[in-house]
């Protein structure tokens, strides 16, 4: 009898035997023996002071030079003897009509560019310049508004480039020069 109940119970022990049984998960790692995982830097933004208003901030050091080529002219701003690292330039293509405002300090695919000045203010969208590095440059028709309320601001005009420092430029004639070759 006790070999015909081991006997009814043989199926089951069988059936139960091929079903799988679900591996134990393992233990969780304390948290202080796990690696950290490296997080992704994120670019710092960069410590600008803050005005009430933007005129009052001091200019940034440097000086407008103007130079001509027979396809293009522009205006260079640098320090004295830094012309090849100049922060800002203006140029005219002629052939084209147009005028590039080009910043130097960053080469992403594409950086905003704010410039502001007395009467006008535009938020634009800079490239970088083919075969240039850390130079980018929005470019906008040389009959466009924003060119003129440039070269007739009172003082100065402001170029505020995404991740870097917001340049306070004087408007001087050379700016003017500029865009009058190119119209």
């Amino acid at each position: 009898m006790k070999y015909l109940r081991a006997l009814a119970a043989l199926p089951l022990f069988t059936a139960a035997c091929c079903v799988p049984v679900p591996e134990p998960e393992p233990s969780p790692i304390p948290a202080a023996t796990q690696a950290p995982v490296p997080a992704r830097a994120a670019p710092q933004p960069i410590a600008q002071p803050t005005y009430d208003n933007w005129l009052d901030a001091p200019q940034t050091e440097g000086d407008w030079t103007y130079g001509q080529d027979p396809d293009e002219t522009m205006a260079v701003f640098a320090q004295s003897g830094t012309e090849n690292t100049a922060p800002f330039i203006i140029r005219c293509d002629v052939m084209q009509r147009t005028i590039s405002l080009a910043r130097r300090g960053t080469n992403a695919a594409s950086t905003p560019m704010r410039i502001r000045t007395e009467t006008a203010q535009r938020l634009l969208i800079a490239q970088p310049v083919p075969g240039q590095r850390a130079l980018v440059a929005a470019t906008v028709p040389a009959n466009d508004r924003l060119l003129d309320a440039i070269a007739l601001s009172r003082g100065r005009f402001a170029v505020e480039t995404g991740g870097l420092e917001t340049l306070y430029l004087p408007a001087w004639p050379e700016i003017t020069r500029v865009v009058e070759d190119c119209r």
